[in-house]
């Protein structure tokens, strides 16, 4: 499961390194070179909750193989792309394809968790994190040696090893679900794990054969479809800020206005609005992580893009000024996840951030390599603890009934929090990654940098978010 859940985190990160490499291959600017970042994100943050709430009622092990094996086609179809159209396709279809593995690993925690009787896998989660935070260490260095050595083409086509590598292991590792739908065993596939009671009402109890309609009705198919439009048309308007796109807006509000209005009535909603709307701590760690994430991923594809058009730098030693910022998230990672709470790692990654964009601001084109290094060092500090503490939160603060689903949500907004990124990159850049369009976007990143803060700081609910023993 660590390894499907990597299959994204490694396309983000080594996508960041090649965009430039791309747009010279095949006549690109960064706007346009830009939709290869917001295709995958566009996918995967509407696929995330559909696969998720998939997974809760299918199990992880089937919709995990099937969407690890669009990963290995996607890698097919952008090793071989004739041109800029063909790629942004192929990063689709890798967008939805690694939509399956962080709510299956999810819902596999949540599963072994009433299977042992254990509440709090704070090690588990932990090594999670690490995991990710580890392939997003590797991800900038092997796109750069990649490229040295293959060109761009050959970031794509590492995507067919590790998917074959992912299908193999899960067809032998991931426990066997029973029946037509339901939560994996303990490593059979005609009963139930020792130690495991399921409820009648839960979602991933096992659907009658021959149940079409009532499969449907617990798909809630026309929900998926509604937020498809709102979620689709809202993304399409982020990655091109514009007025002359105002219907796009339009279409949103109208898709919203009917989705919100059919989940509420439905017997088994897609997204049950009722239980979210009453969970005001898991709301606000949605929207802390679309700030989040408009400030990482701001970070990860503009800041990288102006160290080599605006500093200079090849692809490979771009890769090598983002390493520094992965080690310290993994350290971080890894010694604040021994420790409960997750109110301090809040505070403490979202002045991190400030701090952060703020050295942004005095960097030159002209300066010396060292404060490239310094300012990498510096985001390391949020993007360990954010990332461990938005991800505990959920795990916790969501129903357990809809584990997987309500992590793939939390993916979403992460996704749109990208989506805003990408979006706010190639407006600050337009033509070229200069380093007036660099401080442009770091202004941008500090404003969202001060609302995760104020997020924080004023969260009456953060304390009582989680169980005591995780709450401060």
């Amino acid at each position: 499961m660590m390894l499907g859940s990597v299959l994204n985190p490694i396309n983000s990160t080594i996508i960041a390194v090649t965009l430039i490499p791309i747009g010279d291959a095949l006549g690109a600017p960064p706007a346009r070179t830009a939709w290869l970042v917001s295709a995958l994100y566009l996918a995967t943050a509407l696929g995330q909750p559909v696969v998720g709430r998939l997974i809760d009622i299918f199990g992880p092990r089937r919709l995990f193989l099937v969407s690890t094996s669009l990963v290995g086609i996607a890698g097919v179809i952008g090793t071989l792309a004739p041109n800029l159209g063909v790629l942004i396709a192929s990063r689709v279809l890798l967008g939805f394809g690694t939509c399956a593995g962080y709510p299956a690993a999810m819902a596999l925690l949540r599963s072994e968790s009433r299977r042992t009787g254990r509440d709090s896998p704070g090690g588990v989660l932990t090594a999670l994190a690490v995991a990710n935070q580890t392939i997003a260490v590797i991800g900038p260095l092997l796109g750069g040696l990649l490229v040295g050595l293959g060109g761009w083409r050959a970031t794509f086509a590492l995507n067919v090893p590790l998917a074959a590598a992912a299908v193999l292991l899960g067809l032998l590792r991931l426990p066997k679900e029973t029946g037509t739908g339901g939560s994996p065993d303990a490593g059979t596939e005609d009963s139930p794990a020792a130690g495991t009671e399921r409820s009648p009402a839960s979602p991933t109890t096992a659907l009658p054969p021959g149940r079409a309609g009532h499969l449907a009705a617990r798909l809630d198919l026309p929900g998926m479809a509604l937020f498809a439009a709102m979620l689709v048309s809202l993304l399409l308007f982020l990655m091109n800020l514009h007025l002359r796109d105002w219907y796009l807006l339009a279409i949103a509000a109208a898709a919203s206005a009917a989705f919100g209005a059919r989940e509420l009535r439905a017997a088994t909603p897609f997204i049950d609005l009722r239980v979210l709307g009453g969970n005001t701590p898991l709301l606000i760690t949605y929207g802390r992580a679309l700030v989040a994430y408009v400030v990482s991923y701001s970070f990860l594809y503009g800041f990288t893009q102006w160290t080599e058009e605006g500093f200079g730098l090849s692809p490979f030693h771009a890769g090598l000024v983002q390493i520094p910022m992965f080690l310290v998230a993994i350290g971080v990672s890894i010694v604040s996840g021994r420790r409960e709470g997750v109110r301090a790692k809040l505070l403490v990654g979202g002045l991190g951030q400030v701090a952060a964009c703020l050295v942004m601001l005095t960097l030159t084109g002209a300066g010396p390599v060292w404060m490239l290094i310094l300012v990498a060092v510096i985001f390391g500090l949020p993007q360990g603890l954010n990332n461990l503490a938005l991800q505990n939160s959920v795990y916790f603060q969501a129903d357990p009934e809809r584990t997987a689903s309500s992590a793939g949500l939390l993916r979403t907004f992460a996704y749109v929090g990208s989506m805003v990124a990408s979006s706010t990159t190639a407006a600050s850049f337009g033509q070229r990654a200069d380093t007036g369009g660099m401080h442009h976007l770091a202004w941008i990143m500090l404003g969202a940098a001060v609302l995760y803060l104020l997020l924080t700081v004023f969260d009456r609910a953060l304390g009582r978010a989680l169980p005591p023993a995780q709450a401060n």
